[in-house]
C-alpha cells in the first residue's frame, strides 16, 4: 500500500467514512460548500463590532482588519474542534445577532466598555464549557420557557433586518414616526445598496450556493469603481488600491482581561445570562434542525451525544473571546454542506481550512464598504423569520410570549430585553390560565431577576 493510500486509509479510519456511508470526495464538497454559505461573516462581523470598538493609536481600517483576523480565526478553531472531537459536519463562527447585541446594546447602547463585553462572553464560554461537561443541557431546556425559546430567532432576525436597512439609508430616524424610509431616489449609497439587494435577493431565490458573500463583493467592486469615478463618496478604497495589510491582533488578545475591572454585578450578569441563553438555544435549535437533514438523530429525535458539539461551540466562544470577538456558534449554514452529502467531521475540517486560507484576502475585506456588507444582515434577518411558524399563535400561552420576545427586541433594539419580556410574561400568563402549578419554580425566578433588572437600571420607581 503506498503512502498516499495509507493516508487515505487513516483519514477514513478516523472520520468513520464506512459508518457513516461517505467518502473524501463527497465530505470536501459539502465543506466547500458550508464554506461559501456561510463566508460573508468574514465581512459582516468585523463590520459590526467596528461600530464599538476603537483602539487607541489605530485607525478604524486597522481595528477593522483586527476583526476581520480574530473572526477567521474563531471561526477556524471552532470548526476544527467540531472536526476532531465531535466528528460532525458543522461549521462554526461568531453568530449573527450576539455580535448586534455585543456592539450595539452592550457597547453603544448601555456604555459598556467593548473589553467588559468581551469578559461577559468569555465567562459566557467558561459556563458553557462547563454544563456542556457534565451534560446539563436537558435542565436548561426544562425552565426556559418553549414560546420564548422558539421566538427567540425571529426576534434576533427583525432586529438585523432594522439594523441593516438603516445601514444602507434606506431606513431613517424621524422625529414624528421614530423611523421612516429614507431619501431613497435621491441617495446613491441607498440606490447602489437596493440594486445590490435585489441581486443577492435573486442568487438566493435561484439557490445559487454563497448567494449572501456573492452579492456583497458585486456590491463592493460596484461601489469601488463609483467611488473612483466620483459618482459615490465615502468608498474606502486609497488612492493605491487595496489598504495596507497589518496582521497585528495583539491590541485585542487578552483585552477581555481588563473588562473585569470595576464591572456593575447586575448589568454583567443580564449580558452574560443573554449571551448564554441565545447562544445555547440557536446552537442547540441548529443542531437538530441541520441533524434532521444528515438523518443523524435518534428514534426520540435527539442528537447522540449532543454534548460534544455543544462542547466545540463552547471552546470557540472562549477562545473567540480571548483573541477579542463575540459569541461562537454553530451555523444553520451547514444543512448547505449535509445536502451536498457532508456526514463527517471532514467537512468541518475543510471550512476550517478554507477560513484559514481566507486570511490573505483581508486586505479586500477590508475595503468592503459598510453599505455592502450591511446588505448580509438584511438577507440574514429575512431568513431567520422563518421561526414564526413553530409558534402556537392560537394559544395566549405562546402568542403572548412569543410575541412580545420577538417585536421587543428590534423596538428597543436589545435582544435582552425581547428575552426578558417573554420569560416576565409567561408565568404571568400562565398563572391566569389556571396553569400556575406547571410553571417551574426557576421561571418565576428569572422573571423576578429580570423585573429587578429594570428596576435597578432604571433608577428606581421616580428614576434619578
Amino acid at each position: 500500500m503506498s503512502d498516499t493510500s495509507r493516508s487515505q486509509s487513516r483519514v477514513a479510519s478516523f472520520f468513520e467514512f464506512d459508518k457513516h456511508d461517505t467518502d473524501a470526495k463527497t465530505e470536501v464538497v459539502a465543506g466547500i460548500t458550508t464554506f461559501l454559505t456561510m463566508s460573508y461573516i468574514i465581512v459582516v462581523n468585523p463590520a459590526i463590532l467596528s461600530a464599538a470598538i476603537s483602539i487607541e493609536g489605530y485607525s478604524d481600517g486597522q481595528v477593522f482588519q483586527m476583526l476581520a483576523i480574530t473572526t477567521i480565526l474563531a471561526a477556524a478553531v471552532g470548526s476544527m474542534v467540531m472536526a476532531l472531537y465531535a466528528n460532525r459536519p458543522f461549521g462554526l463562527a461568531p453568530g449573527m445577532g450576539l455580535n448586534a447585541y455585543f456592539a450595539f446594546t452592550v457597547v453603544i447602547a448601555l456604555g459598556i466598555p467593548w473589553q467588559t463585553a468581551l469578559a461577559a462572553v468569555f465567562v459566557e464560554g467558561i459556563v458553557f464549557i462547563a454544563m456542556s461537561s457534565v451534560g446539563a443541557r436537558r435542565y436548561i431546556i426544562e425552565f426556559f420557557p418553549e414560546p420564548v425559546k422558539f421566538a427567540v430567532g425571529a426576534g434576533i432576525g427583525l432586529f438585523l433586518l432594522l439594523l441593516g436597512l438603516i445601514e444602507i439609508n434606506v431606513a431613517v430616524a424621524d422625529e414624528a414616526t421614530l423611523v421612516s424610509l429614507g431619501s431613497v431616489a435621491s441617495d446613491p449609497v441607498a440606490l447602489l445598496a437596493l440594486a445590490g439587494l435585489a441581486f443577492t435577493i435573486v442568487l438566493y431565490a435561484k439557490g445559487v450556493t454563497g448567494s449572501i458573500i456573492t452579492g456583497i463583493l458585486a456590491t463592493a467592486a460596484a461601489g469601488w469603481a463609483l467611488t473612483l469615478a466620483g459618482v459615490v463618496d465615502g468608498g474606502v478604497l486609497t488612492p493605491g488600491g487595496l489598504p495596507p495589510v497589518n496582521y497585528d491582533i495583539t491590541p485585542l488578545v487578552g483585552a477581555f482581561v481588563s473588562g473585569f475591572q470595576n464591572i456593575e454585578p447586575v448589568s454583567f450578569l443580564i449580558v452574560v445570562l443573554t449571551f448564554f441563553f441565545v447562544d445555547f438555544f440557536d446552537t442547540a435549535g441548529t443542531l437538530i434542525g441541520v441533524s434532521q437533514f444528515g438523518d443523524f438523530l435518534d428514534e426520540d429525535g435527539n442528537l447522540p451525544e449532543m454534548e460534544k458539539p455543544l462542547m466545540a461551540d463552547a471552546i470557540a466562544t472562549t477562545f473567540g473571546a480571548i483573541v477579542g470577538t463575540t459569541t461562537v456558534t454553530t451555523y444553520v449554514e451547514s444543512s448547505t454542506g449535509v445536502e451536498e452529502g457532508g456526514r463527517t467531521g471532514l467537512t468541518a475540517l475543510v471550512v476550517a481550512l478554507l477560513f484559514l486560507a481566507s486570511l490573505v484576502l483581508v486586505p479586500v475585506v477590508a475595503a468592503i464598504p459598510t453599505y455592502a456588507s450591511y446588505l448580509g444582515l438584511v438577507l440574514v434577518g429575512l431568513i431567520m423569520l422563518q421561526g414564526v411558524t413553530d409558534i402556537q399563535w392560537d394559544d395566549a400561552e405562546w402568542l403572548i410570549p412569543g410575541g412580545l420576545t420577538i417585536v421587543m427586541m428590534p423596538l428597543t433594539a436589545s435582544i435582552a430585553n425581547g428575552i426578558a419580556a417573554g420569560i416576565i410574561s409567561y408565568p404571568i400568563v400562565r398563572a391566569a390560565q389556571g396553569e400556575y402549578r406547571s410553571v417551574h419554580v426557576a421561571q418565576w425566578v428569572l422573571a423576578a431577576s429580570f423585573v429587578l433588572y429594570f428596576y435597578v437600571t432604571a433608577g428606581g420607581v421616580m428614576g434619578g
